[in-house]
């Protein structure tokens, strides 16, 4: 999507990490940045400053602040994922603020690897909550705002290819993120079927590694195994200008999806010069169509149904 018009991105779980190299690399390219999260600061007296973007020290007061003194455009607004009068606010708020929404990318995430024995259902739940339902809830809220431009408009999810390796030893975290992923396909589905085709949403996924706050031990044990997290800022933005045909409805991986863009240099990329992250996802996925794709059957509509 061409960002000459100065559109409005709101990236959701922005305040370190990878989300915030999000946040950053989107205003770089020229958008209006909402940074969203539940950590706030007063980013005035945070010195040194910017701090450690993998630390707590970072919120997203810290990254608009970041933003603006570098010449773009952001402002941070609060919010709990977990509690959709938050998120409706949050929405709100960006259109008061700018007059639009152009661009949605949910980063926001809970999690928890472990076996479903050792995992609590307090711990379950608020993945869920944060995860599956956050993201649901949050492009609810953000559909009015993209059915007043015309349907034009891109949703990225952070969320995974499906594949049964996946589920292996954090069942519970994998129910919530796949589901997401099914979020991806379903509603690019509804898009389609509707000629909503200036309307995408595309998942995304590391292939390797990612150095963010999640990767500590990682970092000190064997760096050559992590990437930047331009990667993944990178991608997005070559996700966001890709024709929407060509990204609704695909889980893509930062790599492949970069290497299909005709990059094939991702030295820049490593924490470790020279070094050749492990891949930690798999070169092929299933395919998840059937034959009968096309066959709707009898198609029910709930929504008109209760009319």
């Amino acid at each position: 999507m061409a960002t000459s018009e100065r559109q409005v991105a709101l990236v959701v779980g922005a305040s370190r990490g990878i989300g915030r190299q999000v946040a950053v690399g989107l205003a770089r390219e020229g958008y209006k940045v909402v940074v969203a999260a539940k950590s706030t600061s007063d980013a005035a007296k945070v010195h040194p400053f910017p701090p450690d973007p993998n630390s707590a020290r970072s919120t997203i007061s810290t990254v608009a602040r970041e933003i603006q003194e570098a010449g773009g455009e952001a402002t941070a607004i609060a919010v709990d994922t977990r509690d959709y009068a938050s998120i409706l606010r949050m929405v709100e708020q960006t259109v008061l603020k700018y007059g639009r929404l152009d661009v949605l990318i949910y980063n926001s995430g809970a999690i928890w690897w472990a076996s479903v024995e050792n995992t609590p259902m307090k711990r379950f739940q608020l993945m869920q909550r944060v995860n599956v339902e956050g993201l649901y809830g949050t492009i609810q809220a953000a559909l009015p705002q993209f059915k007043g431009n015309g349907w034009k408009g891109r949703v990225i999810v952070v969320s995974p290819p499906i594949y049964s390796r996946f589920f292996r030893g954090k069942t519970a975290y994998a129910m919530g993120k796949v589901g997401m992923s099914v979020l991806t396909k379903g509603l690019a589905m509804d898009w389609e079927r509707e000629g909503k085709n200036d309307m995408a949403i595309t998942s995304i996924w590391p292939a390797t590694a990612i150095q963010s706050a999640a990767t500590k031990d990682l970092d000190r044990e064997n760096a050559g195994d992590l990437r930047k997290p331009t990667i993944y800022s990178d991608a997005i933005l070559a996700m966001l200008h890709a024709p929407a045909s060509e990204v609704n409805g695909c889980l893509e991986l930062d790599e492949d999806f970069l290497r299909k863009k005709g990059i094939v240099d991702f030295e820049k990329y490593n924490i470790v010069p020279g070094a050749i992250p492990r891949r930690i996802m798999p070169a092929e996925f299933p395919d998840l169509t059937v034959k009968e794709q096309a066959d709707e059957g009898r198609r029910m509509d709930s929504a008109k149904a209760r009319m």
